[in-house]
């Protein structure tokens, strides 16, 4: 299996990339989150690698760090859930989000993400809640910022923000703000601030 690749990157778009290893020309999938952290085409890309082995293909799926593919191989084992739409998770929100929702159970913004519904939100918060714990160190803090992070960061994209510059905004203010100040509303309106220096 195919756990790690490092070499040129010749191409990218928002949802796979081409990495030139001795020659040979790997195709993988990858997160928004990912494709962020890409290179410029002709540098040097690391990436974590996720082999899928199916009877028709094997498919590759590529992350910028360790944590995303832990998560990534998380999602695949509840029901329902495939390389895509573990993607599809990924791409909408930073890991320490992800879990923080889980963790307080926020279906509606679990239930934002594309390809994702009620249901299947449920389900994700009912067999993951208590697993998270033995494999990321989980805050508490952003546990109880998550709903307002969220709603801030999906109104940050929406204006056209770039997802890695967005979470390390949201990141930081919720580090420096007392949670009675970490609303949606201020959140975005003070991450707007940073943004746009």
């Amino acid at each position: 299996m195919i756990a790690h690749l490092h070499g040129t990157l010749l191409e990218s778009d928002f949802t796979s990339c081409v990495i030139d290893c001795n020659g040979v020309g790997y195709d993988v999938s990858i997160p928004l989150s990912t494709f962020d952290k890409l290179p410029h085409p002709g540098e040097t890309a690391d990436l974590f690698i996720h082999t899928q082995v199916r009877e028709d293909a094997i498919t590759l799926f590529g992350f910028a760090a360790g944590e995303e593919r832990k998560l990534f191989r998380l999602l695949l084992g509840i029901s329902g859930i495939g390389g895509k739409l573990a993607l599809n998770v990924l791409s909408a929100m930073p890991v320490e989000s992800f879990n923080a929702a889980i963790l307080a159970g926020d279906v509606r913004a679990l239930s934002r993400i594309s390809g994702i519904g009620k249901r299947t939100a449920e389900r994700m918060v009912l067999e993951l809640k208590d697993k998270l714990g033995d494999y990321f160190n989980v805050d508490a803090a952003a546990v109880s910022a998550a709903p307002a992070s969220a709603d801030a960061a999906l109104a940050l994209e929406q204006l056209g923000f770039k997802r890695a510059a967005i979470n390390e905004a949201l990141k930081e203010l919720c580090a420096q703000l007392p949670p009675s100040e970490q609303t949606s509303e201020n959140l975005l309106r003070q991450a707007l601030q940073k943004l746009n220096r």
